[in-house]
């Protein structure tokens, strides 16, 4: 395994964390352009993913802060909120009322307020979630591979890839400290796909996403919040997430998004790969919208200042909105799984393992039960160019019919 920097610290550089399973928020779309049935098992793969990876966590003792409990969206536009009514409903219709993928509790704005501790809102939708150190659980991950035989190399940037002459299907990886060859070459790239493969240019974009860890204001719970949160507007949201009981900075608010607050509604972050600097406007948005999205509930600030940290990572998008798992259509031995679109606590565990499931070419009518078919790499997928946040499986209903 070829690392460009130190472990984990691409991809997963936002460390979020939220498992989060906002499938209503584009189930109606999935239905549109899948079917029902697909958009049904999407739903079910990403609840599936969500239980998977702190199930995980637990089998392999992965120390990652982490932790299953209830999120909630909190929603401010009359247009997302008739939307989040239709598509629950829709769901508890196909999945049943009973089917916990379907599990979404609505909620008015007297309820929303006495609940969490937000003002001004017009409802919400609360269902099963979670939040871990994704940055720990990783580290987890690649511990207990590299106890089983994996070569890890770090600072190790791959600068291309070759296919051999010879007509021997195998593939050669260039790198500043020399040169590595396998029969099956795996890009686990994300955002950065395209430097490697360039059929994906323009196909899957980097978006630079910004992260904040906040000290709470001194009237919220100081213990932490109960719940983790999305604020949801008619054309962005914000993500939330507080630090558990029994991690470091225990009670901290960690808050994520700010991306249409930008210039151009964050146009600019498309395309962008520099995760060492920060969108200053986004940043300080950031830092402000706690206060605003709690009022009083926040009460003054923290005695040592609300702002912990401030930091971005590249995430990778596609058209479509759905990741790209598979085999490189005509180049055998080439496999990818990207484009997680912002969402790869719901997205990559399982992805891993649909990859070598079709790697080796085993149990494949199994993996056509659960593993949805928009996720596949095809040659129609590579054609379709990136013209704008159209529709994400990340909770969020923007279009940019942007110039990238």
């Amino acid at each position: 395994m070829l690392e460009a920097r130190t472990a984990c610290s691409g991809a997963t550089g936002r460390n979020g964390g939220h498992t989060k399973h906002a499938s209503y928020r584009h189930f109606i779309d999935n239905c549109k352009t899948e079917g029902e049935a697909e958009a049904a098992k999407i739903a079910r793969f990403e609840y599936n993913c969500m239980k998977g990876v702190h199930s995980f966590a637990r089998e392999y003792d992965i120390e990652c802060d982490s932790w299953e409990g209830d999120t909630v969206d909190i929603i401010y536009d009359e247009g997302q909120l008739i939307k989040a009514r239709k598509a629950v409903a829709k769901m508890k219709r196909i999945l049943g009322e009973d089917d916990p993928v379907a599990k979404y509790h609505l909620w008015d704005p007297d309820e929303t307020r006495r609940r969490y501790h937000v003002e001004g809102s017009l409802g919400s939708v609360s269902y099963a979630a979670g939040s871990l150190s994704a940055y720990r659980f990783v580290i987890g991950v690649l511990k207990s591979a590299l106890g089983r035989g994996l070569n890890l190399q770090t600072q190790t940037p791959a600068l291309r890839i070759i296919r051999s002459s010879k007509g021997d299907s195998r593939w050669t990886v260039e790198t500043h400290r020399g040169a590595v060859s396998a029969s099956k070459l795996v890009l686990a790239t994300n955002g950065y796909t395209a430097h490697l493969s360039p059929p994906f240019q323009g196909v899957i974009v980097p978006l630079r996403g910004h992260m904040t860890a906040q000290r709470p204001g001194q009237s919220l719970p100081q213990d932490g919040l109960p719940t983790t949160y999305s604020f949801i507007y008619d054309d962005g949201y914000e993500y939330m997430i507080p630090r558990p009981q029994g991690s470091r900075f225990a009670g901290d608010i960690m808050i994520g998004g700010g991306l249409t607050k930008a210039i151009k509604a964050g146009l600019q972050e498309f395309g962008t790969t520099d995760d060492a600097t920060a969108d200053p406007i986004i940043q300080d948005y950031l830092i402000d919208c706690t206060e605003s999205y709690f009022g009083s509930n926040w009460g003054k600030d923290h005695p040592e200042g609300r702002l912990r940290q401030a930091w971005t990572g590249i995430m990778g998008y596609s058209s479509d909105g759905f990741p790209f798992v598979g085999r490189m259509p005509g180049e055998d031995g080439l496999y990818v799984a990207a484009s997680f679109q912002g969402s790869g606590m719901v997205l990559s565990l399982l992805c891993a393992k649909a990859l070598t499931h079709m790697m080796t070419k085993h149990e494949q009518k199994s993996l056509d039960a659960w593993f949805p078919k928009a996720f596949r790499l095809g040659p129609e997928r590579l054609n379709s160019k990136f013209r704008g946040r159209l529709h994400s499986t990340a909770p969020m209903d923007l279009e940019l019919k942007s110039q990238i």
